[in-house]
């Protein structure tokens, strides 16, 4: 017995050792897959989903997945041996005695159905609402800025408290239900265990059955029902996992709309020329396309800009040229070749971009600037931010090693875009983009960047695209691409859209004064 007793405890162990092991690497190799999915995610597939739904995916119910795997290895592998063994002894003492769990055992899997059946749709609701409270919560980190300012404390403390009873409301519904499970199952069990005294003292008292099988046969019939209720909150459990198991297949299965052909070309190692053929690009579901009738050529140490007013389809260019959008119709080619028919991989070492919001990540200026070279020299990276005219602020605060917070709460607007910059300049590209990349800056360091752009050596032979909404920031660019209302509208130098570009003039009209109106021939 001692030697049975030590093999059990050992076991048991073993148990709990490998069942949180494994569903721990279960919870690890699905947020991987997750995060790995998402990171690969074209523009159209994570805006559906959202970024509250995408981190709780990611977290709440992978958690929820890793709970019911690790308590199935400990209960649902032991529970159906333990049930059968059980079974089996209990017919061996006394077949009479087992038509007891012909009324029992159906009705408590009477009850775990009902009881699952209720709480399976409150589960996928639960999981929702978590979103929602997640979405909730998320805007009011992000926006509380704005939210003090505009003195919107208390609608966005209703806002979450709202979101927060609608979850408590749900989850106590469905605990309270799935909480019903044991008082029920005791019941059955106490009903049970009075059923199989009754029955057997009937036949101790007729000379069928000695007194000691009864109490064996107790011990049977308890661990046969202790058997079935561990299954049963293992079932009762499996419910929430499977709703997250459902949102988690979802994102994993998406398709990508943007994927390499079977076969890539290589691209040609040839001065750097962009081309533009009627591209056109319509978001799912829009009336309209957000972006039509785009033509343009940009060639090796030129400059393209694009100007528009808002909603005209800037950023959307810059998107579709790194195939973080694919063009609806038309092509768009670099260096002859269409850019759907270049690996990912080799059009993204080609282009090197600012996007129209400057993000930078918590670590070290250094860290940054590596994510546009991770080998970059520190002569390289004081390079990149003489360029970008970051030198100054950088010196000050420490050098390369200064630490940058969390979405660079400890910069400016204009030094977070400088740096943004400077990370974009360091990548030895062919096409260098900057998404309104110049908006936070004032005029003079405006020109300054630009004209640093222009002068360095290692960057004249690239082709850069600029979005602005100066003119002065444009006016000097070798093609200007006006855009009004998702259409192309004109296209040229500065000079000849002054004379031929109705919509160009008004933008002049709107920033230049008369008298630089009057130079170029522009009515006031």
């Amino acid at each position: 017995m001692l030697v049975i007793a030590i093999l059990g405890w050992t076991g048991a162990v073993l148990n709990v050792f490998f069942a949180a092991t494994q569903s721990q690497k279960l919870g690890s190799k699905l947020r991987s897959s997750l995060f790995k999915k998402v990171t690969y995610m074209d523009a159209s597939n994570v805006s559906k989903f959202g970024d509250a739904t995408l981190i709780t995916r990611t977290t709440n119910d992978v958690t929820q997945l890793q709970n019911v795997f690790q308590t199935a290895l400990r209960m649902m592998l032991m529970s159906p041996f333990l049930f059968v063994g059980a079974m089996i002894m209990a017919l061996r003492l006394n077949t009479r005695l087992t038509t007891v769990f012909a009324f029992s055992l159906p009705i408590l899997a009477i009850a775990v159905f009902v009881i699952v059946k209720i709480a399976v749709p409150r589960f996928k609701t639960m999981q929702t609402k978590v979103d929602r409270i997640n979405l909730v919560f998320q805007q009011g980190l992000t926006g509380v800025r704005v939210i003090r300012a505009f003195g919107r404390d208390g609608f966005e403390r209703e806002k979450f408290d709202t979101a927060n009873r609608d979850l408590t409301h749900t989850a106590r519904v469905v605990f309270t239900t799935v909480a019903m499970m044991m008082p029920v199952m005791t019941i059955i069990l106490s009903f049970t265990n009075v059923g199989i005294v009754w029955l057997g003292a009937k036949l101790i008292g007729a000379n069928l059955m000695p007194m000691g099988n009864l109490v064996a046969f107790l011990t049977y019939a308890t661990q046969i029902l202790m058997s079935f209720m561990q299954l049963s909150m293992v079932i009762v459990m499996v419910p929430r996992a499977q709703a997250s198991a459902d949102r988690i297949n979802e994102v994993l299965d998406t398709e990508d709309t943007i994927v390499d052909v079977a076969t890539p070309q290589k691209l040609p190692a040839i001065a750097p020329e962009l081309a533009f053929d009627n591209v056109l690009y319509c978001f799912p579901g829009a009336e309209k396309p957000a972006l039509s009738g785009l033509t343009a050529k940009v060639s090796s140490g030129q400059t393209m800009a694009i100007i528009g007013g808002t909603g005209s389809g800037k950023s959307t260019i810059l998107n579709l040229i790194p195939r973080l959008l694919d063009a609806t119709s038309g092509t768009i080619t670099l260096n002859g070749v269409d850019i759907r028919q270049l690996s990912q991989t080799d059009l993204h070492a080609a282009i090197s971009i600012t996007q129209q919001k400057a993000v930078l990540f918590a670590g070290t200026i250094r860290s940054n600037l590596q994510f546009g070279l991770p080998l970059a020299t520190d002569d390289q990276m004081w390079e990149a931010l003489r360029i970008a005219q970051a030198t100054d602020f950088v010196e000050a605060g420490g050098g390369l090693d200064m630490v940058v917070q969390q979405d660079g709460a400890n910069f400016s607007g204009g030094q977070r875009q400088r740096l943004a910059i400077a990370r974009t300049l360091i990548k030895a590209a062919q096409v260098y983009v900057f998404d309104d990349s110049f908006s936070a800056l004032d005029f003079e360091t405006d020109s300054r960047v630009r004209g640093a752009i222009n002068d360095s050596p290692r960057l004249q032979p690239a082709i850069k695209i600029i979005v602005a909404q100066r003119i002065a920031t444009v006016m000097n660019a070798d093609v200007i691409v006006v855009l009004d209302n998702g259409k192309m509208v004109g296209a040229g130098r500065h000079a000849e859209l002054a004379q031929t570009c109705p919509a160009y003039q008004e933008v002049m009209r709107s920033q230049l004064s008369d008298a630089d109106l009057k130079e170029v021939g522009v009515d006031a």
